[in-house]
């Protein structure tokens, strides 16, 4: 959950949906089984979320805190229904975690998106701003990204990572020798 009480990743593709959605495909030696991963740092003002009232705030998100059951008359503004992944086109389907963190006084929501490539992650941030209907998340009237960052994760070769994309920037020897233990 977030800090706002809220279940964060709901509508995460599953099993092989999850890794259709997070690795990718690309035939490139060195890119199939690899994953493409965006990290954003948000910061919540749980004050200004507070003042809302409870409509107000599961308007916002698009679901009921309760229960977290998908509001049908949520508006246009709503979190879920800036994000849907399936409402895209193509589909925007991404693997979704996230962590609340805390410093001080101040506190919000690590997203992270794992994906074939930015493309799906791209759309929905997109569509969060309204670039493409001019219709902005409500999320951004109690949280704001203050940070982030684009990763690319190579695939794995048995036990090894497969660094051959990298070509030239890593000898050969070394990628043999990056092995992953537990």
């Amino acid at each position: 959950r977030d800090l706002t009480g809220y279940e964060d990743g709901t509508e995460n593709p599953q099993a092989a949906a999850a890794a259709q959605a997070a690795l990718s495909t690309q035939a490139a030696p060195g890119l199939a089984g690899g994953s493409y991963v965006a990290v954003q740092q948000w910061e919540h003002d749980l004050g200004r979320f507070e003042a809302m009232s409870q409509t107000q705030q599961d308007h916002a998100i698009g679901r009921r805190r309760a229960d977290n059951e998908e509001l049908p008359d949520a508006p246009l503004s709503a979190h879920v229904k800036r994000t849907t992944q399936e409402d895209f086109e193509p589909p925007a389907f991404v693997l979704r975690r996230s962590m609340p963190w805390a410093q001080a006084q101040r506190l919000g929501l690590y997203f992270i998106a794992f994906g074939r490539s930015f493309d799906a992650y791209e759309a929905q941030l997109s569509r969060m701003a309204g670039q493409d209907d001019g219709v902005v998340a409500a999320l951004f009237q109690f949280s704001r990204p203050v940070s982030g960052a684009f990763y690319w994760l190579p695939p794995m070769d048995g036990d090894v990572l497969d660094l051959q994309a990298l070509g030239s920037i890593v000898p050969k020897t070394r990628s043999q020798n990056m092995v992953l233990t537990p």
